[in-house]
């Protein structure tokens, strides 16, 4: 059982923390850049080389049942439910699941085709407050549910 995080622009790093620290989970923060996490035996750093997708590759190399992820990168969710994630959670707390994963990589290729056409698009909202509690609320179901799968 542990949580892999998609660090480099997560917001929700002092959150997962928190979850991780209440609940005895394992935390793996990757990111392409070295980035300021706690010192606490649950933590780990993994700093991965600056090409693309390297954080990535990382992560959905070592998905496994008991792996709660946090991305916001639907390509990257996409990765690792097809490689057997306990969960995939965004930032905003909204899961990826397996049912909802085809449309949110079909929407996310008709906005970049938009983009790349010189259509100009809104990005999504902005990071508020209740996207943060949302997140907690999220994050403790998800690992307590792969915890139970997991016979922890």
């Amino acid at each position: 059982m542990r949580i892999l995080v998609d660090a480099d622009a997560c917001p929700v790093k002092e959150e997962i923390y928190r979850v991780a620290y209440r609940l005895a989970v394992p935390v793996t923060v990757v990111s392409n850049a070295h980035l300021r996490v706690p010192v606490h035996p649950l933590i780990e750093r993994v700093v991965v080389g600056d090409t693309f997708d390297a954080a990535d590759d990382w992560i959905a190399e070592r998905v496994d049942g008991g792996t709660v992820v946090v991305t916001a990168d639907i390509l990257l969710a996409d990765r690792c439910l097809k490689a057997g994630a306990a969960a995939v959670i965004s930032p905003n707390g909204r899961p990826f699941t397996s049912s909802s994963i085809g449309n949110a990589v079909a929407v996310r290729a008709i906005m970049s085709d938009l983009r790349a056409g010189g259509d100009r698009i809104g990005g999504p909202p902005p990071f508020a407050k209740e996207d943060r509690s949302r997140f907690l609320s999220a994050l403790d179901t998800a690992v307590i549910r792969a915890r139970r799968q997991a016979g922890i």
